[in-house]
């Protein structure tokens, strides 16, 4: 009985520490797979689109900002040179060639060469294209469902601040 408990034990054991080590010897992607699912997964065209967005949620900013100073013609010009450059800075960071060195690393460190290829192999499909096709309307749509949903929840906290800015000071 002691001695098929110890094999028991050892075999655990030995399992346990084999199936930690099977991940850390999986094939690593080469930059030639990780291209092919870049280039796949159309990853240079998901964010050369997110650029405009967030370049005009970066002039909102900048229009907000300004709209609650009252700054001078000097001040104006100023803060529209700061734009401009932050703008373009925001545009060399974030450009295919400055991201794609990264893309491959992040990829490396966190796929396999197997997860690389399936992930290609899906995107490169009928299927994948799909939902490549179809996702800047689903994340529009949620976008949408979620402000929906949000909206009474901003209505019913804008009464509370009300409420609260409202009361007479003794009250407090």
């Amino acid at each position: 009985m002691r001695a098929t408990r110890f094999r028991f034990s050892t075999l655990l054991l030995l399992a346990l520490a084999t199936g930690g080590i099977a991940p850390a010897l999986a094939a690593a992607p080469t930059d030639g797979d990780i291209n092919r699912l870049l280039a796949a997964s159309r990853a240079q065209t998901m964010l050369d689109a997110m650029l405009p967005q967030m370049e005009a949620m970066q002039q909102q900013q900048f229009a907000q900002f300004s709209a609650q100073q009252q700054l001078t013609g000097e001040q104006q010009a100023q803060l529209q040179r700061i734009q401009q450059r932050t703008r373009q800075t925001v545009r060399q960071a974030l450009s295919w060639a400055q991201l794609r060195p990264m893309y491959v690393d992040l990829y490396k460190q966190s796929f396999s060469k197997e997860d690389v290829l399936a992930m290609a192999e899906f995107y490169e499909s009928p299927a994948g294209q799909s939902l490549l096709d179809k996702t800047p309307a689903l994340m529009q749509n949620l976008m949408l469902a979620i402000q929906t949903k949000m909206q009474p929840l901003l209505v019913d906290l804008q009464k509370d601040l009300e409420r609260i800015l409202t009361e007479p000071a003794a009250a407090k």
